[in-house]
């Protein structure tokens, strides 16, 4: 009798954890549907814009900048890529400036981060004079808490750039705010020695990053103003080596505006835009300004110490009547002669070909 109760008891436990096993699987499965049923209903509520955005984290266009670049001078960067590839080429430059753009960012913004760095090495030391789960658990706070300082240089480059729209392929815009005044050629400069000590990974994608100091109408006397002073800064700065007397040369690079540009008659009214997108009468200019800004100066289109590089801005959303031009004064290092004057290939076609070759 004993023996009988006993195994009824048993056979009892026994269905009583199937039955358990059962409705825990069931309700897991059933939260499940309704995890997946959710996610659904929030794609299918997002609007497509922001699923791209989810699935790929790159800028969206800046509406407000194309009047912008107009009434004010801005910085910022013209990169060359791949047609078609626009998009990967601007995520890819997005992660390049991340790891330099902290050297333009205000003081006020250093010092933020400085107490920020502070307050995580306190939250250290307190974690060591502490045991059990208390350590984990202020080590996973500590986490959660380093994640916005880590990721900080993603939000303040993305901040900082504004993505323009252009009218060209291949090619992407990045002008920093109107408040903000970056040392361009410096950000540059440090890419190219990153990239030669191997510390930053070779671009697939961006192949030139022209770095923009000042962008203006092009306007012959405005554009004078923003040459004279650019050269008067290049010279007065003691990290650069002037001979007597300076080599200086002048690049300009409309990148197929003029065609149709100078036949558009809508915009001669009144405007020198076209004569000013001649090329000989836009050296004219600059090499007066030039001469303006260093009396001792002469054109040396072989070996320069300093280029003046100017490059016509197909901006989306101008008005008919103007074109913005981007102005920069590069040293010798940052630019090549050969085949014609430009800025340096982020990559040399030498790299290039011995990868194509392997």
């Amino acid at each position: 009798m004993a023996e009988e109760i006993n195994k009824e008891m048993v056979e009892h436990e026994i269905v009583t954890k199937d039955s358990k096993e059962n409705l825990n699987s069931n309700g897991v499965h059933e939260e499940n549907q309704q995890g997946k049923q959710m996610e659904g209903k929030n794609k299918d509520d997002m609007k497509p814009w922001e699923q791209h955005a989810a699935v790929i984290s790159i800028p969206r266009f800046d509406y407000k900048a194309p009047p912008s670049l107009i009434q004010h001078s801005h910085s910022g960067f013209l990169i060359t890529c791949p047609i078609k590839r626009e998009k990967s080429a601007t995520k890819e430059a997005m992660s390049i400036f991340e790891k330099f753009i902290r050297e333009t960012i205000t003081v006020d913004k250093e010092t933020s981060e400085s107490l920020d760095a502070i307050t995580l090495s306190k939250r250290r030391r307190i974690c060591q004079h502490l045991e059990g789960d208390l350590v984990t658990s202020l080590k996973n706070e500590e986490n959660c808490c380093s994640v916005p300082v880590g990721s900080g240089t993603s939000a303040e480059s993305s901040a900082a750039l504004s993505l323009v729209k252009l009218t060209g392929s291949g090619l992407l815009l990045l002008v920093f705010r109107r408040d903000m005044d970056p040392k361009v050629v410096d950000i540059l400069s440090n890419i190219f020695q990153s990239l030669g000590s191997r510390s930053l990974k070779p671009p697939q994608w961006c192949h030139r990053i022209f770095p923009i100091q000042s962008t203006c109408s092009l306007d012959e006397k405005e554009l004078q103003t923003v040459v004279s002073r650019l050269v008067k800064q290049f010279v007065n700065d003691k990290q650069n080596k002037i001979s007597q007397p300076a080599k200086f040369a002048v690049g300009y690079n409309r990148r197929g505006i003029e065609e149709n540009e100078m036949k558009d008659d809508k915009r001669s009214n009144g405007s020198d835009v076209p004569v000013m997108l001649d090329r000989s009468k836009c050296f004219e200019v600059v090499a007066a300004a030039v001469k303006d800004a260093v009396a001792d100066s002469v054109v040396d289109l072989k070996c320069p110490e300093f280029a003046v590089l100017l490059e016509v801005l197909p901006v989306s959303g101008i008005p008919e009547n103007k074109v913005v031009v981007a102005v920069s004064v590069l040293p010798q290092k940052l630019v090549s002669t050969k085949p014609r004057l430009c800025v340096r290939a982020l990559i040399s076609d030498a790299k290039k070909s011995g990868k194509r070759s392997l």
